[in-house]
């Protein structure tokens, strides 16, 4: 914003004592256009024109994420990321380029934000997918916690990547993003495996090749006839042929065991289907208010650090990246509690309940020094994001591959697009409501954030009743969470 915007008033005033002393008009004033910010965001309402643009991307992002999921379902997984993360490049640099050839369109910076929002709602259904097909319920928590620190990565690599240019050619700061993007989407269509069984499936036609003995030959997750072979001295039975042979100590002949699938496949899941699936309304809506709380953070907190601990913009942004670190903490700290009590929905109410007053507690204790700021946003961090962090990856797997689907596993990736796109709704609304209550005050911005965690603490107090009554009545023990 401070290099699409510049303050002029010092340019300005150069200009006025250069004139004045000399008859000529001096480089300075003939350049004061130039050095005060790059049009169109060079006016007065340069504000309205930034949140244009980010409100743009947001809503994109949002819309086309309900979409996502749906054709997420219907197409190869490893393809549809592939192409999502190179179109995300593509545009990323175009907006760069903007700097580079000079354009000063706004329709043109606005279409791009649009085109970018919507190819990237390709990636969180995809990646919870592949995740999900990898790891069982009963670590969940734990592996989608410590997987989901990238988020919180990738936004501090974002802003440290961007500020090296931002101040010589913002051009590049966009450019260098997109082209690191585009290198990791020819990486994830190389190297990205869907399924285990796919790299079952792998390891099958190598050792057929090589070996006359017969091996076991897995299905892929398109779906062919699925043979195992199984021999009566083998100390290496994998978990899914132990389900279809007896134990080793009985003695099997040596023939195999043949399992034939169906011929029709389970079809993948409707938008009105993956809502029907219990607790996809809850834990949407939840999360709604609970990104919505996180981004206004994401947004808002550089400038509320600099007005409250008065320090100059980068080390109010260097010093806003700790709300991530604690987003980190945070995020595993649900995961591994999730994990253990089997109770998804009330770890998110218990920390969405501390974190309302901890949200005014920060607001108070800003005042007292940085010290203390400091420590108020790690704990922040981790309150906010833990649940915002648990919903979208461990639960939205969980939902997507819930009993109701009778083993229908073509559901996860709507869910998780309709759960994360719902709350990309909160994502656009929280900035926009702290920018009109801002302007009466930073109290009123921190009612609205205690006011959203609130509401989606509600939301889910019938799931966490429903998760206390079955404890009572069927205690989960620790070899009921490995088996699922």
């Amino acid at each position: 914003m401070s290099e699409l915007h510049k303050n002029c008033s010092a340019v300005s005033e150069a200009a006025i004592i250069a004139s004045s002393s000399s008859q000529q008009p001096s480089l300075l004033s003939l350049h004061t256009d130039v050095d005060c910010g790059w049009k169109p965001f060079d006016k007065s309402n340069y504000k309205q024109l930034l949140g244009a643009m980010d409100y743009s991307f947001l809503c994109a992002y949002a819309i086309g994420m309900y979409l996502s999921g749906i054709i997420g379902e219907r197409l190869p997984i490893r393809l549809y990321l592939t192409v999502g993360m190179l179109a995300s490049g593509v545009f990323t640099c175009l907006f760069g380029l903007g700097y580079i050839y000079n354009i000063h369109n706004l329709s043109f910076y606005i279409f791009v934000q649009v085109a970018n929002g919507l190819v990237q709602t390709a990636g969180w259904p995809s990646v919870v997918t592949c995740i999900g097909n990898w790891f069982g319920k009963g670590r969940r928590g734990l592996i989608m916690g410590l997987w989901n620190s990238h988020t919180s990565v990738g936004n501090i690599l974002g802003s440290l990547i961007a500020g090296y240019w931002v101040s010589s050619n913002w051009g590049m700061s966009f450019i260098v993003p997109g082209l690191i993007i585009i290198i990791m989407g020819v990486v994830c269509f190389l190297f990205l495996i869907e399924h285990p069984n796919d790299l079952k499936n792998i390891y099958t036609q190598n050792s057929s090749l090589g070996k006359t003995v017969p091996s076991k030959s897995w299905n892929g997750v398109n779906g062919h006839t699925e043979v195992y072979l199984q021999y009566k001295d083998n100390k290496n039975q994998s978990y899914d042929t132990e389900l279809l042979l007896p134990r080793e100590s009985e003695r099997i002949p040596m023939q195999p065991v043949v399992v034939v699938k169906s011929e029709s496949e389970p079809s993948a899941i409707s938008f009105m289907g993956a809502l029907r699936i219990p607790g996809v309304v809850e834990f949407s809506l939840c999360l709604l208010f609970a990104k919505l709380v996180s981004y206004t953070f994401l947004f808002w907190l550089p400038l509320y650090i600099t007005k409250a601990a008065h320090l100059d913009a980068k080390k109010a942004g260097d010093l806003s990246t700790l709300f991530d670190v604690g987003g980190i903490v945070g995020g595993v700290l649900a995961g591994v509690i999730s994990d253990k009590l089997g109770k998804r929905a009330t770890t998110c109410a218990v920390m969405l309940l501390v974190a309302a007053p901890t949200l005014y507690g920060f607001s108070m204790i800003s005042e007292f020094g940085l010290g203390p700021m400091i420590g108020m946003l790690l704990v922040c961090g981790g309150l906010v994001n833990g649940p915002y962090a648990l919903i979208t990856t461990a639960v939205s797997a969980d939902l997507g591959t819930h009993k109701s689907l009778k083993g229908n596993a073509r559901a996860l990736s709507t869910v998780t697009a309709i759960i994360d796109g719902t709350g990309s709704v909160g994502a656009a609304l929280g900035p926009l409501l702290a920018g009109l209550l801002s302007a009466g005050g930073w109290d009123q911005v921190f009612y609205m954030l205690m006011t959203a965690d609130f509401l989606a603490l509600l939301l889910l107090l019938r799931l966490v009743t429903k998760e206390l009554a079955s404890s009572k009545s069927h205690p989960i023990s620790t070899v009921e969470l490995k088996e699922h």
